[in-house]
């Protein structure tokens, strides 16, 4: 086998990047066709830890790999070949790297003699992420560089399993080796300058461990008894951000009780539902009672971060605290006042395993309690009874979920809805958003991604211009063996800028018209055909929850598609909003 400048050679290095990806825990490889990257391709293929998935669009496999890695809580790899490819990851790696989603790009390119001379799909790839992602420029495959040095530098960049990782893999040709060769074969070939070149990392290639086994400090700078004490003597409040489901956000429920502050939570706190937290937060800063009751707090315990409600925003930035702490589980800033506070580093379970004492203000604000029901009642009364409209939708879907249920609620107006006017339920269940950069970019990738990774039901309700972003990521949920069900909210538009204060020109709303909203007329029944999709239309509550029941009992992909009037949500919240100051 002559190795230098060889496919198997090329292949030899691609199997050796994803043999130890694997063993770092890497189960996921998310793979677009392409030539340059056919060593790494072959190299995925023939791996037996990693389940490989493929999509034709580089844009939409990223969002995949980026929902696999949400609900799988580990490392995910995508491949693509050199070029543009690469640069189609981007929004992806955007989302990943703001809310510290793990993925390793593996980006395929050209040989450095290719590299600005006109050569065709090259481009400048190293660094092509900026500061969105740590990075690793390898050279070609070269029998001078020790396959240690390899294995070790993989090892470095994937300590952090909290960021985006790209790895640049040039090779040269030949990239079409004449057979499939496993890494194992590689390590049996009697040939003396393959076994000269692998003798080094045989003990690693028996031992199933990664060449460096790299232990990260563990973040002990946490409260003391003392300052706990000194800290819960006043009357506090719970704020909760956004939270992985698997940070066990429901330890904050036993915390809360045992200091005997209440909780108000964001949608994306995993706890928005629980009948323990005082849900409607966004809506009792509307009402004149709770506010008035909330003034008198003074203390500020924030665990998580990233909130959808500007109204708790302004709480946080407005109210003069005594004092104010925030745990998160790394080191982050997410503030964007920048307000003086104390941030403590550590896990939920840390947090909450601290020996807190019980408040000397406990049970402080138990008025907030009715006043949280009693906003309850009005949702239910004023939007579950009332003409089909997306609130109604989105109420319906949250009372809908089972324990076999998770939830993905898209940017725009659905998440704002849903923090606003949930229900309180006694299920509370796993629930995803892409709330970093908040794009409505890649929705129905990130919910085939989180679908693949286990065996819930899984619902995505998005907008229409949500879905027609990602239109073709339709092709990804063909595909699917699991249940996911797409409830799409066809208002005609971006109708989230009907709230917001867009001037009119002269007297007329045009202007949001033409430049914001932009109506397109379109429905989504033939693009559902074209993917082979089941779908359906619903055109009252009653048929949309006969028609969901349904979909959930279906192996596969559906989608049901409401079309409501443009104005309907926004007149429905202005209404609201009336009454809940008057009550």
């Amino acid at each position: 086998m002559q190795l230098t400048a060889s496919a198997e050679f090329n292949l030899l290095w691609a199997s050796l990047i994803i043999e130890e990806i694997t063993r770092l825990g890497v189960r996921h490889i998310c793979i677009a066709p392409g030539s340059r990257s056919t060593p790494l391709t072959l190299a995925a293929a023939a791996q037996t830890q990693a389940q490989c998935h493929l999509h034709f669009d580089e844009r939409g496999l990223g969002f995949m790999a980026l929902g696999l890695a949400k609900a799988s809580n580990a490392p995910v790899v995508i491949i693509t070949t050199s070029g543009t490819a690469v640069a189609n990851l981007y929004p992806a790696v955007i989302e990943a790297q703001l809310t510290q989603v793990p993925l390793v790009i593996l980006s395929a390119d050209r040989p450095f003699e290719l590299i600005d001379c006109g050569a065709n799909q090259a481009i400048m790839q190293p660094g092509i992420f900026a500061h969105f992602a740590e990075q690793i420029a390898l050279p070609c495959a070269d029998l001078q560089m020790p396959p240690a040095a390899l294995l070790s530098a993989i090892d470095k960049a994937l300590t952090d399993t909290n960021t985006v990782v790209q790895i640049n893999c040039p090779f040269r040709e030949p990239l079409y080796p004449e057979i499939l060769t496993s890494l194992g074969t590689f390590f049996a070939e009697d040939n003396p300058r393959l076994t000269h070149y692998l003798n080094p990392i045989r003990p690693w290639y028996h031992s199933q461990r990664p060449l460096l086994d790299f232990h990260r400090p563990q973040a002990n700078a946490l409260p003391s008894p003392d300052t706990l004490m000194r800290f819960v003597h006043g009357k506090g409040l719970i704020l909760v951000g956004a939270l992985s489901p698997h940070e066990n956000p429901e330890l904050i429920i036993n915390l809360a009780q045992k200091i005997g502050w209440p909780i108000l939570c964001d949608a994306q706190s995993q706890l928005r539902q629980h009948p323990s937290v005082l849900g409607h937060g966004d809506q009792l800063l509307l009402q004149p009672r709770s506010k008035h009751v909330l003034e008198h707090a003074d203390r500020l315990l924030v665990i998580g971060g990233r909130f959808v409600s500007k109204r708790i925003m302004a709480l946080i930035n407005e109210h003069a605290w005594h004092s104010h702490w925030q745990f998160l589980p790394s080191l982050q800033r997410l503030d964007p006042q920048h307000n003086t506070k104390h941030i403590w580093q550590g896990s939920i379970k840390a947090c909450c395993e601290l020996p807190w004492p019980r408040s000397s203000s406990a049970n402080w604000a138990l008025a907030l309690t009715p006043l949280n029901q009693n906003i309850d009642n009005l949702l239910g009364q004023h939007i579950d009874n009332a003409q089909l409209g997306e609130a109604q939708i989105i109420r319906a879907l949250a009372k809908a979920q089972t324990p076999q249920s998770q939830l993905i609620i898209a940017n725009s107006l659905p998440i704002r809805l849903y923090d606003m006017y949930a229900p309180i339920s006694a299920m509370p269940v796993p629930l995803y958003s892409n709330r970093g950069a908040s794009g409505i970019d890649g929705l129905i990738a990130t919910a085939c991604g989180i679908a693949k990774a286990g065996t819930k039901n899984t619902t995505l309700v998005l907008g229409d211009l949500s879905a027609l972003h990602d239109l073709n990521s339709l092709a990804i949920a063909r595909r699917l063996e699991q249940n996911l069900v797409i409830v799409v909210l066809n208002n005609d538009g971006g109708s989230i800028f009907n709230l917001l204060h867009v001037p009119k020109e002269q007297g007329q709303s045009t202007l949001i018209d033409d430049f914001y909203r932009l109506p397109h007329g379109l429905e989504f029944g033939y693009g559902a055909a074209m993917f082979g999709l089941a779908y359906n239309q619903a055109d009252s509550l009653d048929e949309f929850i006969q028609l969901y029941q349904d979909a959930c009992n279906y192996q596969g992909t559906s989608v049901i598609e409401i079309c409501i009037s443009s104005t309907q949500a926004s007149d429905q919240i202005n209404q609201l909003t009336l009454w809940i100051k008057q009550d």
